[in-house]
């Protein structure tokens, strides 16, 4: 059975920054661990044994690691703000690679944006998403019926999903990330409009 400690994924387990999994285990697939959950970018300080929550995070993660292999293929996320890309990149750096798949989804830029950004030679399609979730607009993204996946168990969808996903190569307009920066709107506040 493959576990944690022999994929790429390993690292970040161990830096603690693998939270809120909804999947956090082996898939169907033999050598391959699946993750569905959020990845912490940057902790708030400890305060005496007090943990707290991350001051930010890629959100509603989906990734696949293969044991035979030291990088991620595919990584899916949500950024509060684009901004963090940058830290994205030093968090993950070494765990990615040039021909693999990133997509972020990010909420404070234009609805209608689509573009890529390439950052220490990895390239990330970025992505709208406003009020949908990261799997609903997966599935949009690769055309999957969600009743196609629905007899799977969590790590089978994830396994399934991700397997059509790697093949995304989405022919956006390339903006450096200081360009991409400047378009990018204000952050929107989450809770604004809930009851209180």
């Amino acid at each position: 059975m493959t576990t944690i400690d022999h994929t790429p994924l390993a690292r970040l387990d161990h830096e603690g920054r693998l939270l809120n999994a909804v999947v956090k285990s082996p898939t169907g697939k033999p050598g391959r661990f699946g993750f569905r959950g959020d990845i912490a970018l940057k902790f708030q300080p400890h305060v005496a044994d007090e943990k707290r929550p991350p001051d930010y995070s890629i959100e509603q993660v989906l990734t696949i690691a293969e044991q035979s292999e030291d990088t991620l293929p595919i990584l899916v996320g949500y950024l509060h703000s684009f901004s963090y890309l940058m830290t994205v990149s030093k968090v993950l750096s070494g765990l990615l690679r040039p021909d693999g798949t990133y997509i972020m989804y990010c909420n404070n830029i234009d609805l209608l944006a689509k573009y890529k950004v390439t950052l220490d030679d990895i390239p990330y399609q970025i992505l709208p998403c406003d009020e949908s979730t990261v799997w609903k607009e997966l599935l949009e993204l690769v055309g999957i019926d969600k009743n196609d996946i629905r007899k799977l168990d969590p790590a089978g969808k994830l396994d399934f999903v991700m397997d059509v996903a790697k093949t995304v190569k989405g022919d956006y307009p390339v903006l450096s990330f200081e360009d991409a920066v400047a378009r990018m709107g204000p952050v929107k506040n989450r809770n604004e409009n809930r009851p209180v």
